[in-house]
């Protein structure tokens, strides 16, 4: 391809993280040719951790559309979550509720099942491009214009574009401000997270309520954990000594009963809490996936999983808007898309605002999270709610 000659696909997917590349996997199986590129290279991808929680529906996605089952061998399945506070922890059993589980199995693993799905099947993947444009979003052929690893310049015209670059969308970007909504939330506090060489501290994951503050008690495999604690968004990661994490952590826990496993601390970040929604997920012949139309907190373990519910329905609404020519499909696919994303959101500020201790919190507010806490986990119907929505909606048409 040259900027001189353009090259044409039916569909032009900006950004190939877990989102990009599962709708083009999709998009190939209904025989719909696809494009997908990212301005980071597949080892850049690969190294980044983030979470990994896989809701039943993601694991079914990865495993019955062929991509790999690998979920299965090397990841965890947990039956529920312990919620802990008060002094001491309650469990919330996914299986008794609900009849569901989740996985643990890192976004890690899901992009390499995913890249290597993609390369198996001969799929047109270019990672580590740049001078990335897009373009003529209301015309027949929108465009993209990159340049890729070899520095030759590309432009490439395509019946449909996706935008699924993350939660700092170029695409996004480009919808004009009279035809978009943005919905914004900033919190007050982070999340402090490490990597530790370590085993296990419990089976499932621990979320800890204290006056001390929140911790969330996660992880990766046998010999890596994932922790967080609650901090301040300006707080410098570099600036904490090993026993000052481990103190910090150990006494949020141990306020409830617990004590974590210790180990060498091989990774520090500090992680900033945002909800944002834009509406509606497309304009003219571009759609937005993930990140790029919505983040959530990471308290209730939905990005992931919110990135590839959009996907399958965006895979079903592209294949109606090929087969048909018109772009009534991809406000179907909004419509659809932002019913689960919105109620993502509200569970998600739910568990962060439950949970979290606010920076001017009094006495009062934290005793009052303790009885919300205490009322969800003392009824049936309340651990039904929390049940149901962490392992995932069923899915409506």
């Amino acid at each position: 391809m040259s900027s001189h000659t353009p090259a044409r696909t039916q569909v032009a997917v900006v950004g190939a993280g877990p989102a990009g590349l599962m709708l083009t996997h999709l998009l190939a199986q209904a025989g719909i040719d696809s494009v997908a590129l990212d301005t980071r290279t597949r080892t850049e991808i690969e190294q980044t951790h983030r979470a990994g929680i896989l809701e039943q529906d993601s694991v079914d996605l990865l495993v019955d559309t062929g991509v790999s089952d690998r979920v299965h061998r090397d990841g965890y399945r947990h039956d529920g979550i312990e919620l802990a506070f008060g002094g001491g922890s309650h469990r919330i059993d996914f299986q008794g509720l609900v009849g569901a589980s989740t996985q643990l199995y890192p976004q890690t693993d899901v992009f390499i099942d995913l890249a290597d799905a993609r390369e198996r099947d001969g799929g047109d993947v270019r990672f580590g491009v740049s001078d990335v444009s897009v373009g003529d979003l209301e015309s027949d052929a929108p465009f993209v214009r990159f340049t890729d690893a070899d520095g030759a310049q590309h432009e490439l015209r395509a019946d449909f574009l996706v935008g699924a670059d993350g939660s700092r969308s170029l695409c996004r970007r480009e919808v004009p401000e009279d035809s978009r909504r943005q919905y914004f939330r900033e919190y007050p506090f982070a999340w402090f997270g490490i990597l530790t060489e370590a085993p296990p501290s419990a089976p499932e994951l621990i979320y800890s309520h204290s006056e001390h503050g929140f911790a969330l008690i996660s992880q990766r495999t046998e010999t890596l954990q994932r922790m967080y604690f609650q901090c301040d968004p300006s707080e410098d990661p570099q600036a904490w000594s090993d026993d000052r994490i481990w103190s910090e952590l150990q006494t949020r826990v141990g306020a409830n009963g617990y004590t974590l496993q210790e180990g060498p601390i091989t990774s520090r970040s500090v992680l900033p809490f945002r909800s944002f929604v834009q509406e509606p997920m497309h304009h003219g012949r571009l759609v937005l996936a993930g990140d790029a139309a919505h983040t959530v907190p990471p308290t209730g373990a939905k990005g992931l999983n919110l990135a590839l519910a959009d996907v399958r329905v965006l895979a079903e609404e592209l294949e109606r808007a090929v087969a048909a020519g018109g772009l009534a499909p991809l406000a179907d696919y909004s419509r659809r898309a932002l019913e689960r994303v919105w109620k993502a959101q509200h569970f998600s500020y739910w568990m962060t605002t439950m949970l979290h201790t606010l920076p001017d919190a009094t006495p009062f507010d934290v005793r009052r999270q303790e009885g919300e806490l205490a009322a969800v986990t003392s009824s049936v119907a309340g651990s039904t709610f929390l049940a149901e929505a962490y392992t995932g909606w069923p899915r409506r048409a």
